[in-house]
């Protein structure tokens, strides 16, 4: 078995480039309505609203209630990447009581991403 997960977003084309320039992650499919990109081992499926042949649960973009993690090996080096960027950062750079230090920024449909380092 293998768990991976998909997000219906307005814009997979714009998430693929974030995700590709940001961080590197690989293109495994790519079409106008859908794009499934891997990153160490994960995998994550962008696909666009409204098409004929969905069901019905795929049809709408995601609004709230979704986000993305990624894991890195530097987070402040990550941090002051994206702010050199321009990145507006949703979430500035902390360290949770658990041990995590993280940020958070949104792709281009909106998604909130937590780029984490694991305490």
């Amino acid at each position: 078995m293998k768990l991976w997960s998909g997000l219906v977003v307005t814009d997979p084309m714009a998430a693929r480039d974030f995700y590709v320039s940001y961080f590197g992650s690989e293109v495994l499919f790519d079409s106008d309505w859908f794009v499934l990109l891997s990153l160490g081992g994960g995998e994550l499926g962008f696909l666009k609203p409204d098409q004929a042949a969905q069901a019905s649960m795929f049809r709408q973009a995601v609004t709230s209630g979704a986000w993305v993690a990624v894991d890195v090996d530097d987070v402040d080096a990550q941090y002051q990447r994206f702010r050199n960027a321009g990145v507006d950062i949703e979430v500035p750079i902390r360290d949770e009581p658990w041990g995590d230090r993280h940020f958070v920024v949104r792709d281009p449909n909106g998604i909130p991403v937590d780029v984490v380092r694991h305490g």
